[in-house]
């Protein structure tokens, strides 16, 4: 077995590695800027993909498989408005709500919840869900891994499976500040982390089980992201 003591020390250690990264980085930040006079935070690159970003909100997304069979380009919700797509595959019906960054200056907020208290719901059954995006053959880069809040809702009427993540250019993940991590991480090369805030809805059986669907929702949003790398991002 390993002693108290042993592992007083591994923690100690990680302690240490984790403090000394952030130095690093904040390093990599501060003496730039000293030595300039022009810091990240007041001066922050601009976001490169706006055009990209607004023409989906325009436009929308097509995926494959999957027949846009309505779409409502500024629905608003909370204090945002949202792209809504209605998509079928075959007898499939589902929602697809997406939420481009409109400018270099907002940032990934409170969507969640707004979405919450615009479809007036319940959840449940709450849990994370995560899906690897496969790139082309050729690419060097490592396949992202995509983290989701997965829930079951329901209203007095229908009850949905629903899969929400923020998704920028190599990852995504339903936590803010995930986003403004890999935001800063991306400033040190002058660069920023494009984001769309992704609600995938799918009616399921008055209280039916998530897991059924799971494989479907995981399917589809490795889709959705995809899609974005390829053209968004």
């Amino acid at each position: 077995m390993i002693s108290a003591r042993k592992l007083l020390r591994r923690y100690q250690v990680s302690k240490i590695v984790v403090l000394v990264f952030l130095l690093v980085l904040v390093a990599g930040v501060a003496i730039p800027g000293y030595a300039t006079g022009r810091w990240p935070w007041t001066n922050p690159p601009t976001v490169t993909n706006l055009k990209q970003l607004k023409s989906l909100r325009q436009h929308g997304m097509t995926l494959p498989d999957w027949e846009v069979i309505r779409i409502q380009n500024n629905l608003q919700i909370g204090g945002h408005r949202w792209l809504f797509e209605e998509i079928k595959n075959h007898e499939t019906i589902a929602i697809l709500l997406l939420m481009p960054q409109n400018s270099s200056k907002s940032q990934p907020q409170v969507e969640w919840l707004d979405i919450d208290g615009f479809h007036r719901w319940q959840t449940d059954s709450h849990r994370t869900l995560r899906f690897t995006v496969k790139l082309a053959p050729t690419s060097e880069k490592p396949s992202p891994t995509i983290e989701t809040r997965f829930f079951r809702s329901w209203t007095s009427q229908q009850t949905f499976a629903v899969v929400q993540w923020y998704a920028w250019p190599n990852g995504g993940s339903p936590a803010t500040s995930r986003w403004f991590w890999e935001d800063s991480i991306a400033r040190l090369s002058n660069r920023r982390a494009s984001w769309v805030a992704v609600s995938i809805i799918l009616p399921i059986q008055p209280q039916g089980d998530i897991k059924i669907v799971e494989p479907l929702l995981e399917s589809l949003g490795q889709s959705v992201q995809t899609q974005l790398m390829a053209e968004v991002f």
